[in-house]
């Protein structure tokens, strides 16, 4: 069944686009158009925000971060292992999967550490990459509180995380 569960869905939206007399390839075309000048117009965003994360890791600022927070987030409750995924996942989904990978194979996934990292990774965002493409798509200078009340709710997800494997693991 959900072999053809895409098949359907193109085909219903063809066969509502003839009945309602579209265009349909001109309009799927158009679409295409606007989303690639989308894509390019959000490209440099994308390639510093990448090469930033890229450089830090690499350079080891994130290790000596991480290294320099540890005892502050053991005193909230937050596992000192999950630092690097607590830093990288605002930047890039990617590198925190990477990151939540290794607390993975190092801690096992039944472990606190383990269970507090699944979490964090599927409760939190990547503010910086959303915020550059939602706002560089819409042509939007000034972020204003978004990008602070992005990393509140950040923290809360991670704070929240760790809580919740305590009381519930």
């Amino acid at each position: 069944m959900s072999d053809l569960i895409l098949p359907l869905l193109i085909c219903g939206i063809v066969t509502v686009g003839l009945f309602r007399k579209t265009p349909v390839f001109s309009v799927f075309i158009r679409g295409a158009r606007e989303g690639l000048d989308t894509a390019l117009g959000i490209l440099p965003s994308l390639l510093a925000l990448l090469t930033a994360v890229s450089m830090l890791r690499a350079s080891g600022a994130i290790e000596c971060l991480a290294h320099l927070l540890g005892p502050v987030l053991a005193k909230v409750g937050i596992p000192a292992e999950t630092l690097l995924l607590i830093l990288i996942k605002p930047f890039s989904g990617s590198g925190a999967l990477a990151a939540g990978a290794d607390i993975l194979r190092e801690f096992g996934p039944d472990s606190f550490i383990g269970r507090v990292a699944a979490i964090m990774l599927g409760s939190s965002e990547t503010t910086f990459y959303t915020i550059a493409v939602y706002f560089g798509a819409a042509g939007v200078t000034k972020t204003r509180y978004a990008v602070p009340a992005a990393l509140a709710a950040d923290a809360a997800a991670f704070l929240m995380a760790a809580l919740t494997v305590r009381l519930l693991g």
